[in-house]
């Protein structure tokens, strides 16, 4: 039996969305596991609705974020495997039969002890929920460089906020993110699940797994769709957040971090810096001659111009919609100067003014 465990945060809608994917489910050995983490708009109702279709189990509780909520559910299963997801994950109808032949496979190689899905955009979606997935995705954001491919029929491919895998020309070992993550339930157990962080406590969890030795897999055939953020605004924190998180999980576990992940530091750098000249340039042209400080303010502008076009073309042809690619170029920027704005923040905090993580976050981070 696997127990699927789904945090949810006023978040009623997806919800109803999700279970709806789980009736249609061609593999029918499991139990849905929903956590009410505190809500003020719960989704009670939703799953009185499904109470006598899916064989589910509605949990309330104080807030606490998403990690210490999946524990609580983790708690109450009687799965074999513990396979986490988000509230805002839509299923294929052969998503739990492509796990479950995954894992059939896998086992001749040994056992394993946690595993992880690609996420692809569903056609349904908004224009900025595309973008933003494309963003996460697309290897001109890093995306791409981090992930692996989704399955077929996916409408956009790539496993967004996955680390490395061990798969032929990725960069490192593959780390499970709990959007679409299973773990056999003695593992869990064994390391106590996730942490109290509530930014990055996935990625913890997937490293302090690999640490104690046990084999993680990326199951290509296992993807979900995943509506991701609605808007750039919530886009932005998201992303920044899980810059200073990446500081955090440094600290926490020395030599995680790879060149990827200050990608998007470097970027943000480069951009502010970029921008910075070209306002010399304009003030030099203000007091001194136009034509001799010109390209100073102008030339500037150029490498974000080009990688603005080179967003809008990718983007483009891959959602076959150029409205998709033109808003692909705020999401990239927001993505990657929002990720390298919160990485430079954590750097701040945790390496020069040498804070700990809750002296640091604690009003963002902790409660």
């Amino acid at each position: 039996m696997y127990s699927l465990i789904v945090p949810v945060y006023n978040r009623p809608d997806e919800v109803k969305e999700l279970l709806e994917s789980l009736t249609r489910q061609a593999f029918t050995d499991y139990e849905v596991i929903i956590v009410e983490d505190g809500s003020t708009v719960t989704c009670k109702d939703v799953c009185d609705a499904f109470a006598d279709i899916l064989p589910l189990s509605y949990l309330s509780k104080a807030n606490s974020g998403p990690g210490q909520s999946r524990n609580y559910g983790a708690e109450h299963a009687k799965g074999e495997w513990l396979i986490i997801l988000d509230s805002d994950i839509v299923l294929p109808d052969d998503y739990l039969k492509c796990v479950h032949e995954e894992l059939q496979q896998q086992s001749a190689a040994g056992e394993i002890g946690a595993f992880g899905g690609p996420d692809a955009a569903h056609p349904s979606f908004t224009p900025v929920q595309k973008a933003i997935s494309y963003s996460m995705t697309s290897f001109f954001t890093t995306g791409g460089i981090r992930g692996g491919k989704a399955g077929k029929g996916a409408a956009q491919k790539g496993n967004s906020g996955s680390a490395q895998k061990s798969n032929k020309g990725a960069l490192d070992k593959f780390y499970p993110r709990s959007y679409n993550m299973g773990v056999r339930s003695d593992v869990y157990c064994k390391l106590g699940g996730f942490t109290k962080m509530r930014f990055g406590e996935d990625i913890d969890f997937s490293y302090r797994i690999v640490e104690a030795g046990y084999r993680t897999c990326l199951f290509p055939s296992a993807w979900v769709w995943h509506k991701r953020r609605t808007d750039l605004k919530k886009f932005f924190r998201q992303v920044y957040n899980s810059g200073i998180a990446r500081i955090n999980l440094e600290k926490r576990h020395p030599g995680t971090m790879k060149l990827v992940h200050m990608l998007p530091m470097v970027f943000t750098v480069g951009v502010i810096g970029l921008i910075l000249i070209s306002a010399v340039g304009r003030i030099l042209m203000a007091y001194d001659d136009v034509e001799k400080w010109y390209w100073l303010c102008a030339a500037p502008w150029l490498p974000i111009i080009l990688y603005a076009l080179l967003i809008l073309i990718d983007s483009s042809i891959r959602n076959r919609s150029v409205k998709i690619g033109f808003i692909s170029i705020a999401a990239a920027f927001t993505q990657l100067m929002g990720y390298g704005f919160g990485f430079l923040e954590a750097w701040w905090k945790r390496c020069v003014k040498g804070q700990d993580e809750f002296q640091a976050f604690e009003k963002t981070f902790y409660k």
